[in-house]
Order: structure tokens, then sequence, then C-alpha cells
């Protein structure tokens, strides 16, 4: 089953391209059509021209960084690149362009006949057809691309496109600035009015608390000066007691030579200095002159006396030393008692004053200072905008303008007709796909087998001259060879009289019926070959006979069947005409006449072969068919629908009679190669056996003088 199914898939896409190849000249035709009219066309469009500007373009940024504020320099932004594709095309920029180049009145005279000028819509809507802008991926490039009928004026367009987006970006930055500036100036007036009215609130307050500064207002008050002073005094006074106390801590602990020596580097009194030399000179004349005089000696007792009276004054002076250091270091400690209490006192004094006087002035204080610090600020960054503006600005760069360019690039003449090669290919195989799909006559032997449930005795193909006139070593004999051995197989290897009936007119019943006796007869059958298509009788101008008398004077029993019966110059193959048909043919193929004319003829030769008119319409047909032993029902390929061959079928089938198979008629080979292959074996058979065909004269002479009677009544 599965295996059946594949091969199902695979006629089904056969059956496409059969119905391809069997309307070829359809397809062909229609894309040849659609080719010529695509060139046509195209010959008749205008030449377009295309330039292109190529612009950089940057954020809002001065090309000197002079406050040093972005630092990071360009980077890609998707968005911003995307805005600004937007802004170039917009009504905006274009407007600009078309009053700037007077496009309205230059279009106006090439589009209206008295040259009025056009509206600025209809020159924007031009205009916005002929742009396109177009990114250069991750780049901060932008293309400006026109094309227009005149390259000067597509250049020239472009150019100015991206001239007049320079003017914008430039102008609405310039814009920006001088309306921040203008801000600026407003909010300063306004921070220089609040900075006023801060000072008057503070010399307000000052004059309300009666609170004295130094240096105006914002300077230090006179009791927070009197304190800092205060607290200075203390401090030293501090230092100095403790220094005395030092001094006096170390001058109580010596005693003798260490605090004579200690003195006058602690204290450097110089009468003491000067009573340790006197005694140190005394003691050095005294030694002296004991050296030469005695203890007892007048002299020596009187510096013995003075010594004593140096070392007992240097007591006494070490003495009031001491006190007096005692002293100063209680008036030192004195004075940083007296000067600790009063800083107490004042510090107290302060703090009352700090809650009550000090501390509004010190909030409209620091009011005042916010507000001049916001001045300040503002101040400066009016200056600094005062700046930027006047540096200069280059958010938009001319990269390449644009050049006329002489070479157009529509229409593309090898684009168009490949597109109509292509378009022309594709709608020849729609209509022949649709003509197949209206087309319901026969076409494939599975057709047959499938609408009219019969077997298919034999193909033939197409242009078929009868055998007579080919010769016998045609390549058409083969295909009646197989239809006469499948009539054999279907008669079960019998002999017998058979009908040759179609569905319609002209779908080449007389011929095959012809070829198919004259097959037989070449292989050794006495055939006998009657035409009994007595309206329109066509066998014997084939083979050349005359049709005076024949099967219609045998029925009217005007004369015997053995006159009528010709021999032809086709060995074993004779001949009965139709004769002239009677005017009154009422009756003429009676039942029970033809029964016995048949039943006659068979018992004479080994095939009857009887030519039938179409049986739709005609009643002879359907008399033939029931007398017979069988009947051959031709069918001509892509001819009648479907149903005429079934309904011929239904009426053969009422008669009684048996259908022996189809013959399908008339198949384009070449053109359908669905049946290609089916005779591709013989016809390779016949070329390849050319050189044994006789010449011209040689196969006339051997169709015998029916050829020559063909030849003189055509």
């Amino acid at each position: 089953m599965a295996e059946k199914e594949t091969q199902e898939i695979g006629l089904h896409f056969l059956d496409y391209w059969r119905v391809v190849r069997s309307r070829k000249e359809i397809v062909l035709a229609v894309a040849l059509l659609v080719i010529i009219t695509v060139t046509a066309w195209t010959m008749t469009l205008p030449r377009m021209y295309e330039t292109e500007a190529k612009i950089s373009i940057r954020e809002d940024q001065a090309d000197v960084d002079v406050f040093e504020r972005s630092g990071l320099g360009f980077s890609y932004n998707p968005f911003f690149l995307r805005t600004q594709l937007e802004i170039i095309g917009s009504r905006q920029i274009l407007y600009k362009v078309i009053d700037n180049l007077n496009l309205c009145k230059e279009w106006g005279k090439k589009i209206n006949e008295d040259k009025a000028p056009i509206g600025r819509g209809l020159a924007f809507a031009i205009l916005a057809g002929a742009l396109r802008v177009q990114p250069s991926r991750d780049t901060s490039l932008i293309s400006i691309i026109v094309r227009m009928e005149d390259g000067n004026e597509a250049a020239l367009v472009a150019n100015e496109v991206a001239k007049v987006y320079r003017e914008h970006r430039l102008g609405e930055k310039r814009s920006t600035m001088m309306r921040g500036i203008e801000a600026l100036e407003s909010e300063l007036e306004k921070q220089q009015e609040k900075v006023n009215k801060a000072e008057e609130d503070l010399e307000r307050v000052r004059k309300e608390l009666n609170i004295s500064t130094l240096g105006g207002p914002g300077g230090p008050a006179i009791d927070k000066m009197k304190l800092q002073a205060m607290q200075a005094d203390l401090i030293a006074a501090r230092v100095d007691m403790l220094v005395r106390k030092t001094r006096l801590d170390q001058i109580k602990d010596l005693a003798g030579d260490d605090l004579l020596s200690a003195q006058q580097f602690i204290v450097g009194d110089a009468s003491l200095s000067s009573l340790r030399q006197q005694i140190t000179d005394t003691q050095v004349s005294l030694k002296l002159m004991l050296e030469s005089l005695g203890e007892n000696h007048p002299d020596v007792k009187r510096l013995h006396a003075g010594l004593e009276e140096l070392r007992k004054r240097l007591a006494e002076g070490l003495n009031g030393m001491k006190k007096g250091l005692d002293a100063d270091f209680n008036v030192a400690k004195e004075k940083f008692n007296v000067l600790e209490q009063e800083l107490n006192a004042i510090k107290a004094t302060d703090i009352a004053a700090e809650r009550e006087k000090y501390l509004p002035y010190n909030k409209a204080e620091r009011k005042l200072e916010t507000e001049r610090a916001v001045l300040t600020a503002l101040k400066a960054r009016l200056s600094q905008q005062g700046i930027e503006l006047e540096i200069p600005r280059t958010p938009v760069e001319v990269v390449d303008p644009a050049e006329p360019t002489t070479v157009p690039v529509s229409p593309n003449l090898f684009f168009n007709i490949l597109i109509g090669i292509i378009a022309g290919i594709v709608a020849g195989i729609g209509l022949a796909f649709f003509l197949e799909y209206l087309d319901t006559s026969i076409k494939t032997v599975d057709d047959v087998e499938k609408y009219l449930s019969l077997p298919v005795l034999g193909a033939i193909p197409q242009r078929v001259k009868p055998l007579n006139e080919e010769g016998p070593d045609s390549p058409h004999a083969e295909a009646y060879r197989v239809l006469r051995a499948n009539i054999q197989f279907a008669n079960k290897g019998n002999g017998g009289a058979f009908s040759m009936i179609s569905g319609g007119a002209g779908e080449g019943k007389s011929t095959t019926l012809f070829n198919l006796a004259y097959v037989c007869a070449q292989q050794g059958d006495k055939v006998l070959l009657v035409d009994s298509d007595l309206r329109r009788p066509v066998i014997h101008t084939i083979l050349g006979m005359s049709n005076r008398f024949g099967l219609t004077n045998v029925l009217m029993r005007d004369v015997p069947i053995e006159e009528t019966i010709k021999p032809t110059a086709i060995p074993n193959l004779h001949f009965l005409p139709s004769g002239k048909l009677p005017k009154t043919s009422i009756g003429l193929l009676d039942s029970q006449r033809m029964r016995e004319l048949v039943k006659n003829l068979k018992a004479r030769y080994d095939y009857v072969f009887f030519d039938s008119p179409p049986i739709i319409g005609v009643t002879d047909a359907s008399i033939l068919a029931s007398e017979v032993d069988g009947v051959i029902l031709v069918v001509q390929y892509r001819k009648f629908p479907k149903v005429i061959s079934m309904r011929a079928k239904r009426m053969i089938e009422n008669t009684g009679s048996h259908i022996l198979g189809v013959v399908l008629n008339n198949i384009n080979i070449m053109r359908d190669d669905y049946y290609y292959y089916y005779h591709s074996y013989y016809a390779d058979y016949y070329y390849r056996s050319q050189e044994s065909v006789p010449k011209p004269e040689t196969a006339t002479a051997a169709a015998g003088p029916a050829a020559e009677v063909r030849k003189e009544t055509t």
C-alpha cells in the first residue's frame, strides 16, 4: 500500500511537468508577450538620474570643549540617528528646500502647460518621492539620495537638503541656547532681588537687636570679639602662671652652689652673678696671699672677713630670689583666677544673648550667604553660556557633496527584462494550469481507465497518415501492430467482425481503422474493410477507389455482394465501399440485413472491420455495434470533454455490444512526455534502420497504383 502511495505521489509531480510540457507553446507565448510588453514599457519610461550627498552627524556639542564637560566625544546612538533621518525628510526641512530653490515655479514650468507654479503640497509630494535618506551601518554617516530626470537638478536638490538640514541643526541649537540665556538672565534678576531683600532683613535684625559689628553688615559682632579676646587673655595668663610655677618648683629644690649655678639660667639675676664673681676673686687672692703670708697676717684676716661678708650677702640674695619667685607665682595665679571668673560670667551672659539676639541674626546672615552663593552661581553659568554661544559648532559635516551624473539608474532594462521573463514564465505556467483545469478531455491512459473503466488497446501518435502512403517501414506502423495484438488478446485470438466507433466526429477512427486493417493484412490475415459510414465515407479516398457501388446497394439488394467487394493494391486486403446514399435511407441499416451481411462476411474473411459514424446523434453506429463481435472505441487525445466519451460508452453498452477497449488517438508524443517513452523504442529502431529504406521512386512503386490514384485525387 505504501509503495502504491509513493508511486502516486511521484506521478503527481510528473503530471505537473506534463502539463507544462504539453502546453509549452502557451507558456512561451505568454512569456514572450510579457517580455515584449515589459521591454516596450521600459523603453517608454523616462531616464532617471540619481545623486548622493553624504553627511556626518553628531549630537550637539562645541568644537572646542572649553569647560571640559563631555570628555567622552561622540558615541553611536541609533535612536538619535533614526530621529535625524525623520527630521531630514520632514516638511520643516523640505519646505525650506522648496522655497530656497523656488521649486514650485521651476516644476510648474515642466508640469503645467500654462507654466503656472504648483502648490507647496504637490512640490513636497514630488520631492519626498524623489528623496531617499538612509544611514550607513554602524556609523554616523547618512546618505541623502535624490532621483530625478535631470542629473544636475538632482545634485542641486541633494546638496540643498544637506545645507538646509545643517542650518536647521545650527539654528536649533543657537535658539535653544538663546532661550537658556534669556531664562538665566530672568532668574539672575530674581535672585538679585532675593539677595537685596536678605541684606535688608539682616540689617533690620541687627538694628532691632542692637548688635554691633565690625566691617558693616556681615562683619563680626563686638561682644563676640570681646569674648574671643578674653579667652585669649585667659589662655595667656594660664600659660604665664604655669611657667612661673615651674620656675619656682625648680628653685625650691636646689641649695648652695647648685642653687647659685641654676639661678643664672632660671632667673638670670645680675647682682647675684656679680656677688659670685667677687667671692671667686677673693678666694683666689686669699690663696695667693697664704702662700707668702700666714693666717694671722692682717691682710689675710681682712680677706677672710670680706669673704664671709660676701657669702652672707649671697645667701640673703638667694633667699630673696626665692621669695620673689613665690610672690610672682601667686600674682600670676591670682590674675588667672580673676580672668577665669570674668570669662565665665561673660559666657553665661553670652549664652542668654545668643538665644535672644544672635540666633535671629545668624539665621538672617546665613540666608544672606545662601542667596549670595546662588547669585554667584547664576552669574557664572550665564557667563559660561555666553562663552559657549560664541564657540563654533559643527553638528553636521558634508563628507561628500552630490555631483551630477550622466549615467541613468532607471529604468534598468536588464533587470526589468529579467523580471519580465520570470513574470512571463510564471504567468504562462499559471495560464497553462488554468487551461488544464478547464480542459476536461481525455489526456492519459489513466484518464481512460479512471473515467471509462476500459483497457487501452493502443496509443496512436499525432500526424499519422495512412500506412499505404508512409510505407510498410513507417515508424507509426508499430503502434498499429500493438493495437492488433491487444485486439487478439482481448478477443482470445479469434478473428471476427469489429466496428470502430467514436463519440464525436473528427476523432480519427477512419484512418485508425484503415491502418489497423493494413497491418492485419500485412501480417497475413485475410481482411475486409467495410466503409459503413454512409453519410461521410472516407476510406475510398484513402485507397483511391470508386464509391459508386457498395454497401448501400447490397443492403437494398440491388447488387450481389461479390460484385461490390473490390481487391486493393495491398495484399490480403479487400474493400467494400459505402456506395451512394439513397434519398430515402430510413431502415437501410436494418438489424436483420446487417446480421446476415456480417455472418456472410465473417465466413469469408479472418477480420471484417466496419467503419462507423459517430454514435452520438446517428443510429447507424448503434445498429452496427449490436451486430459485430466487438466494438473498439476511438477517443482523440485532448479533443472532446470526458462526458462525450463516457456517453458514447454507455450508448454502446446499451446495445448489448462487447467493448474490447479504447484506442487513444492523435497523441502529441513530442509535446507530452507521458507518451514519449511509450514510442521511443520504436522510433529509435526506425531511425537506425533508415539505411534499409528504399529510395522515393522505389517506395512509390511499392505502394502500387493506390498511391498514384491518391496523388491524382489530391
